[in-house]
């Protein structure tokens, strides 16, 4: 009979970790898919109203880049620090932000491409996040590689500024695809792991900045991805 009875706890426990990690997840999916649409529709209006070009040729540009850099980092940083209203304003700002800077590739690349990248990203991105909530492996491992990864994906970028060599440019992009599909998947299952692991149960606060910086994550991923594959993908209006 106890044995029984530590069974049914057992299972009820872990029945009470999945439901937790389900709806953390999917707060932390809606304020991506915020984001994004933020960013998308930003980056859309940005472009139909010509200041693209003059975003693009100005010293702006760069100093925006810069600044979507310290948005990210401080936020990463401080983020057991700050209200949930800061960084949930960081989070958006920076979605905005991000819209007017990735206006430019509406300069380079069709309408048509850009929207099928985009479906072609949703779905390679949904189907890792997917594997990152199902499967039963340790993704733990893969991120100090990922990691990796991505620092030699800036490094290579950074020095092909220089270079111009396509062959390089190529080689990054395909890099680049298959770093940014890794960390998707591993930022699911770590994301899916906080659920588990009581975030639903320290409040408020702790949900609200643990969603956004789990979104921030994903966001990045998405974007970072979609630039990679658009290289791919992308149909020239030259």
């Amino acid at each position: 009979m106890e044995t029984q009875q530590y069974q049914a706890a057992t299972i009820s426990a872990s029945q009470a970790r999945q439901e937790a990690s389900t709806i953390f997840l999917a707060k932390v999916f809606n304020w991506m898919a915020l984001g994004l649409g933020l960013t998308g529709v930003v980056a859309y209006f940005t472009a139909q109203s010509g200041l693209a070009m003059a975003i693009y040729s100005s010293p702006l540009f760069m100093i925006m880049i810069l600044a979507e850099l310290g948005m990210v980092f401080y936020l990463s940083a401080r983020i057991e620090k700050i209200q949930p209203g800061t960084a949930t304003g960081l989070f958006l700002g920076y979605s905005i932000l991000n819209g007017l800077t990735l206006s430019v590739i509406f300069l380079r690349y069709t309408n048509a491409s850009i929207g099928g990248t985009f479906l072609i990203t949703a779905g390679m991105f949904g189907a890792m996040a997917v594997y990152g909530m199902v499967t039963k492996r340790d993704l733990s491992g893969m991120g100090s590689f990922l990691f990796m990864g991505l620092i030699g994906i800036i490094l290579a970028s950074i020095v092909n500024i220089f270079l111009q060599s396509s062959s390089l440019y190529w080689t990054i992009s395909v890099i680049g695809v298959l770093v940014f599909v890794g960390l998707t998947a591993y930022d699911v299952q770590k994301i899916k792991t906080m659920g588990e692991q009581g975030i639903m149960e320290q409040g408020e606060v702790a949900i609200r900045k643990g969603a956004i910086l789990g979104a921030l994550a994903l966001y990045l991923d998405f974007i970072n991805l979609f630039l990679m594959l658009l290289h791919f993908f992308g149909g020239s209006r030259d």
